[in-house]
């Protein structure tokens, strides 16, 4: 069916952003494709004409990564069309969902789905943002119960100078990536990655994107005006009397439920300090159980007593939790609302592996360990961006016995990714240069207990595993997860300190804050409000900053800087420079010399185009073999450097002198000792050592060279003088050994 065509365009930061609506996918509840530059998103949006049966509003983003956006075609031998989604798909639609679920009706369940396809890019503008701009344009003019719309904007800094949206290039070379989406009073969603940037400064550029913001949201409303927007109607479902009056009896014993939980929960759940994830849960089945015999008392059916104990508990006790935190600031477990559980902190406790963290807050458990590898084997990616490696990867597992639950255990899913992606970037600022440290660096998190931020957990631990590992990174990196209790119009709010289970619900916040002593590093920010006032920013960002300077305390009681000296079981790897115009004789024809050196020595060699020389092994022996061999195929000679070489090719005007495995100078006949020599070979034979110095390098790159004067060689010329030069000669050769003796 046709729809109603639109197109509306506008200047955003330099570039027109275009948003069009009626032509495509018109089956779908909305499409609207999104322009930015040459960069175009389609998203499409539908919902589920039938509640399902679960019991979370269930939402779907998926963001589809087309290499055809960017005219390539995929790399491997046999599959070429996109396969499983990769980890930059994976995040970016992570970003969109975490961007728009707050402002659906949390107790829909219609299913809903957004689908971000990418049609084509520049390679200039990053297709997330027009992607976070395309689903809200789309839930936007679909006729879905969503409180939009909301916008999104980059913000980079450049020369101290904030930038918004900036290109792919700029991105390089700025310390902020920040990624802030709402509107332009309030934040919803934040994304960011930074060098070691201050808590002002990160205000700064969130409070200076917001204004960023308002071009596109403005578009949106643009799109919208005077569009017919169609009304979509639930499906209708016949009943039956019998199951009217059914519904109507629910609805009877719900409303029952509601009032014996307003007056029981406070007095069960706060009677004594409950300490433990288990307490707590014993404390919710108390609940359950009382209520559940109340409602049987009342001649409630079994089915009605379980639908009703699921649907209304969790959510009453999550009410009062948080209302007595906003009344009386008090929490469940008697802590101060900036207070922090317990840490414990431990290095090396596995005895072969390369490095090991355990990092524990109150009941989250995370072990990092790391592993170090050649240079060689670095992560291959490839993507509509282009092809790249990665170095250094963090990658989180959180099994299903961390929360005491059973479950299949399949291939990662979309929030271990995340996770560990978050991270990833809290630590990639402190990771050393390849130059320095040029190991493939592996992190591994594996959550063993969880209750409230394991993510940060891991951020922890992994700082741990790299120092204990003697990886030389810069600082030590340290999270923290801040919470919000707020009331439905945010006129009362609490920031908490460290949050966990009970106290993560309806108005609240994840407010993830990951950095080293002298900055911010990471933020990720979820919500599960309309958007967070200036205020509660500001709040988190201070308090998180004391909060992360506890952990980093308690971190460097066990280990303040890396360990100088490598685990004995990871590879040893020295690297050095060489010309580049000599790499080709580290590699051989055919690479037959580089195979050779692999294979004898048991190492594998690295080379990079700037003429970084890479050589890896267990065997330290045999890597200081390797480097000497590679050493000496590419050394480079100067006019005036001393050499021993061995003799191996005798002319009639001079001497070759083998100075490398490669390499040969030569002597001629009169550059060969203090007096005439008539022939090469009255004075030398294969084979001798003898000491020489570079003379002259020519045009051509050949080696001339001299042994006269050289202290080394005077044996040579006072065992070869002969018996035909007379004693007279021999007395002076031995009086001044550096004056030829006189001829007759």
């Amino acid at each position: 069916m046709a729809k109603e065509r639109k197109v509306v365009k506008t200047e955003w930061q330099g570039r027109e952003l275009s948003l069009s609506t009626g032509k495509l996918s018109n089956q779908a509840n909305a499409c609207v494709l999104a322009q930015y530059g040459e960069t175009v998103i389609m998203a499409t949006v539908t919902q589920s004409a039938e509640e399902q049966s679960v019991d979370f509003f269930p939402l779907m983003v998926d963001f589809e990564e087309k290499l055809y956006a960017a005219g390539i075609i995929k790399g491997s031998r046999w599959i070429k069309r996109e396969g499983q989604p990769s980890e930059k798909s994976i995040l970016t639609g992570r970003m969109v969902d975490r961007a728009i679920r707050p402002l659906f009706d949390e107790s829909s369940r219609r299913g809903v789905q957004v689908i971000l396809t990418v049609l084509s890019v520049d390679k200039e503008n990053d297709h997330d943002i027009v992607s976070l701009i395309a689903a809200s344009a789309a839930l936007s003019v679909s006729g879905i119960d969503w409180q939009g719309p909301i916008a999104g904007t980059r913000v980079g800094l450049i020369d101290n100078e904030l930038v918004y949206n900036p290109t792919y290039k700029q991105q390089e070379e700025s310390p902020l990536n920040l990624i802030i989406a709402g509107d332009t009073k309030k934040v919803i969603m934040i994304e960011c990655q930074a060098n070691e940037l201050s808590e002002q400064q990160i205000n700064q550029a969130i409070e200076q994107g917001k204004k960023t913001i308002k071009p596109a949201l403005d578009l949106i409303y643009e799109l919208k005006k005077n569009i017919n927007i169609p009304s979509i109607q639930e499906q209708q479902k016949l009943e039956s009397q019998e199951e009217k009056e059914a519904k109507e009896k629910e609805l009877q014993y719900k409303e029952m439920a509601e009032s014996w939980l307003k007056e029981n929960v406070k007095g069960i759940i706060f009677k004594n300090p409950l300490k433990e994830k288990q307490s707590r849960q014993d404390a919710i089945q108390k609940i359950k159980n009382q209520l559940d015999k109340h409602l049987f008392d009342n001649q409630a059916d079994s089915q009605t007593r379980q639908k009703i104990i699921k649907l209304l508990v969790k959510s009453k006790v999550e009410e009062v939790v948080g209302q007595e935190i906003l009344d009386n600031k008090k929490r469940l477990d008697e802590r101060g609302l900036d207070e922090i559980r317990e840490l414990v902190v431990e290095i090396g406790i596995l005895p072969r592996n390369h490095g090991a963290g355990l990092f524990s807050r109150g009941e989250t458990q995370i072990l990092s360990i790391i592993t170090l590898g050649a240079p060689g084997l670095e992560q291959a990616t490839e993507g509509i961006e282009g092809s790249d490696t990665k170095r250094f990867m963090h990658h989180y597992n959180f099994p299903p016995f961390s929360v005491g639950e059973v479950k299949p255990m399949r291939a990662p899913t979309r929030r271990e990714v995340g996770h560990g992606s978050l991270a990833e970037k809290a630590l990639s600022p402190v990771i050393p240069s390849k130059q320095d440290f040029p190991y493939t660096i592996r992190v591994v998190s594996e959550t063993l207990s969880s209750n409230g931020s394991s993510s940060m957990g891991a951020t922890c631990a992994s700082s741990l595993a790299l120092m204990d590992a003697g990886a030389p990174i810069k600082k030590a990196v340290a999270g923290i997860a801040m919470g919000l209790v707020s009331n439905s119009d945010m006129s009362q709010w609490t920031v908490l300190t460290d949050m966990q289970d009970l106290e993560d619900s309806d108005g609240g916040m994840d407010f993830k804050i990951a950095g080293t002593r002298d900055g911010i590093t990471a933020i990720q920010l979820d919500t599960k409000t309309a958007g967070l006032p200036k205020e509660v920013v500001d709040t988190t960002l201070k308090q998180g900053h004391t909060a992360r300077m506890k952990v980093l305390d308690v971190m460097e009681e066990t280990i303040k800087e890396p360990h100088s000296d490598l685990s004995p079981y990871a590879p040893l790897i020295k690297n050095f420079y060489v010309n580049i115009e000599r790499i080709h004789d580290i590699i051989g024809p055919g690479g037959k010399t580089i195979n050779k050196i692999t294979k004898e020595k048991d190492v594998s060699i690295d080379i990079e185009e700037d003429g970084l020389v890479m050589i890896c092994g267990q065997d330290q022996e045999k890597v200081k073999e390797a480097t000497d061999w590679v050493e000496d195929l590419t050394k480079e000679f100067k006019v005036g450097e001393m050499v021993k070489g061995e003799v191996v090719r005798l002319t009639d005007f001079g001497a070759f002198i083998q100075l490398t495995s490669n390499k040969d100078g030569m002597v001629h006949v009169s550059e060969m000792a203090p007096y005439h020599i008539s022939k090469p070979s009255d004075f030398l034979s294969i084979g001798d050592k003898v000491t020489v110095k570079v003379k002259e390098i020519d045009d051509y790159n050949r080696i001339n060279l001299t042994m006269k004067n050289l202290e080394d060689n005077q044996h040579l010329w006072k065992d070869r003088l002969g018996e035909s030069q007379n004693n007279q000669n021999r007395k002076q050769f031995n009086k001044n050994s550096n004056q030829p003796p006189k001829r007759r």
